[in-house]
C-alpha cells in the first residue's frame, strides 16, 4: 500500500509540474493574446467583438496596395477602431508610394508630411510592403528596392518619432516555384489568385535572393532601427536561415502572420528543430495571422473563422496535440511550447516590441 501510495504522489507530482510548465487548450480564453498582425476594415466591430471574446488584443496594419483612396480609408477605420478600444486595438499606417517625382525632395517631403500627420494619431508602427521590390519602379523602368538611400528620410522620421518599421518584403519562396512544386496550399490558391505576384510567371522581376539580400541591406544600412519583419521575414521555408538573420540583426524580429503552416510544415519533418528554434528565440517572435476583415457578409461565419483559427494555432504552439492540416498532407505533433514562451509569443514580444500600453 506504501509503494502504491508512492507512485501516486509521483504521478500526482509529475501531472502539477506539467500543469506549470505548460498550457493546455482549455487555457486559451484565460490568457490575454495579442494578434500583432491583422487589419481591420470595416467599422462595424465584428473583429474586435471576437477578440474581446476569445482574450485578443488586436494590432491591424495597412497596406500600400497603390490606391491613395484605400489607403486613408484604412488608416480611418484603424483610428476608429482604436479609439473605440483603447488598449485593446492598436495600428500601424502605411504610406502612397506614388512614383511621381521618385527621388526627390517634393516626393519625400510630401511622404514626411502625410507620416507625421498620421503618426500624431497615436500609431505603434508604420507598415512598408511588398510593392517596394516587387511593383514600384523609377522612371528608367528599374524597380525600387527597400535598401534604395533615397527612402532614407522616410525611415529617419520613423526613427525619430522612436517607432519600429513593420515590414512585408519579398514573398514566401514558393512565389518563385510552379504551383505544383508549393510546399502549402494556401501559397498555391494564393498565387493561382493573384499571378500578378507569382514570380515564377515573371523571372524578369527581382529573384527572391534580391528580395532578401535588399532586406539585409536595409538593416544594415539602419541597425539602430527596430524591424518587425512580417510572415517570418519572408524566410518562412526554413528555421535555420531566419535564425542566421536574428542572429546578425539584434534588433530584428518577426511576426509568424500566415506562416504558421510553414511552421507546421517543417516540424511534420523535423519536430525538434522547430521546437528548439521558437525557444531559442522566444524573445524575437511575434505571434500573427494576417487575417482581414471588411464587413458585409455573414459576420458569424468569420467570427468562427477567426476563432478555430485562433484555436488551431494555440493547440499547436501550446499542447503536444496530435494535429493535421488542410494546407498540406501529413500529420505533426504540436510543439508545446513552455508557458514562458508562449506568454512571449503570443503577448510580451508585442508589448516590448511595439511599446504597447495595456
Amino acid at each position: 500500500m506504501k509503494l502504491k501510495a508512492i507512485l501516486f504522489l509521483m504521478l500526482a507530482a509529475v501531472i502539477y509540474g506539467c500543469q506549470e510548465r505548460y498550457y493546455t487548450e482549455d487555457d486559451f480564453r484565460s490568457v490575454l493574446k495579442i494578434d500583432s498582425h491583422i487589419h481591420i476594415n470595416s467599422g462595424d466591430g465584428v473583429f474586435e467583438e471576437q477578440a474581446a471574446d476569445d482574450n485578443f488584443i488586436l494590432i491591424t496594419l495597412n497596406v500600400d496596395n497603390g490606391n491613395l483612396s484605400d489607403i486613408r480609408d484604412q488608416f480611418n477605420y484603424a483610428v476608429l477602431s482604436a479609439q473605440k478600444h483603447p488598449g485593446r486595438v492598436f495600428f500601424g499606417p502605411t504610406f502612397f508610394f506614388d512614383t511621381a517625382g521618385w527621388g526627390t525632395e517634393t516626393w519625400s517631403r510630401k511622404v514626411v508630411d502625410q507620416l507625421d500627420s498620421d503618426i500624431s494619431a497615436g500609431v505603434i508602427t508604420v507598415k512598408i510592403w511588398k510593392n517596394i521590390g516587387m511593383t514600384v519602379r523609377d522612371r528608367s523602368g528599374k524597380f525600387i528596392m527597400v535598401d534604395d538611400p533615397r527612402l532614407d528620410p522616410v525611415i529617419n522620421l520613423i526613427k525619430s518619432r522612436n517607432i519600429p518599421v513593420t515590414g512585408h518584403l519579398g514573398e514566401p519562396l514558393n512565389c518563385w516555384l510552379p504551383l505544383e512544386e508549393m510546399t502549402v496550399r494556401n501559397d498555391r490558391n494564393y498565387f493561382a489568385q493573384h499571378p500578378r505576384y507569382h514570380m515564377y510567371l515573371h523571372p524578369e522581376y527581382p529573384s527572391y535572393e534580391d528580395q532578401i539580400n535588399a532586406r539585409d541591406n536595409f538593416l544594415e544600412r539602419h541597425p539602430d532601427l527596430p524591424f518587425i519583419g512580417c510572415h517570418l521575414g519572408s524566410l518562412e521555408w526554413n528555421v535555420d536561415s531566419l535564425a542566421l538573420r536574428l542572429d546578425r540583426y539584434p534588433n530584428m524580429a518577426v511576426d509568424i502572420s500566415a506562416r504558421t503552416c510553414h511552421l507546421q510544415y517543417q516540424s511534420a519533418r523535423d519536430r525538434e528543430r522547430v521546437r528548439d528554434f521558437c525557444i531559442k528565440y522566444q524573445d524575437r517572435l511575434l505571434y500573427g495571422t494576417d487575417i482581414g476583415y471588411m464587413g458585409g457578409g455573414n459576420p458569424e461565419a468569420f467570427k468562427t473563422r477567426v476563432h478555430d483559427t485562433w484555436i488551431d494555432d494555440w493547440k499547436y504552439f501550446a499542447t503536444g496535440s496530435e494535429m493535421t492540416s488542410p494546407l498540406f498532407e501529413g500529420g505533426f505533433t504540436g510543439l508545446q511550447l513552455p508557458k514562458k514562451v508562449i506568454d512571449k509569443l503570443y503577448r510580451e514580444n508585442a508589448v516590448r516590441w511595439y511599446k504597447l500600453k495595456i
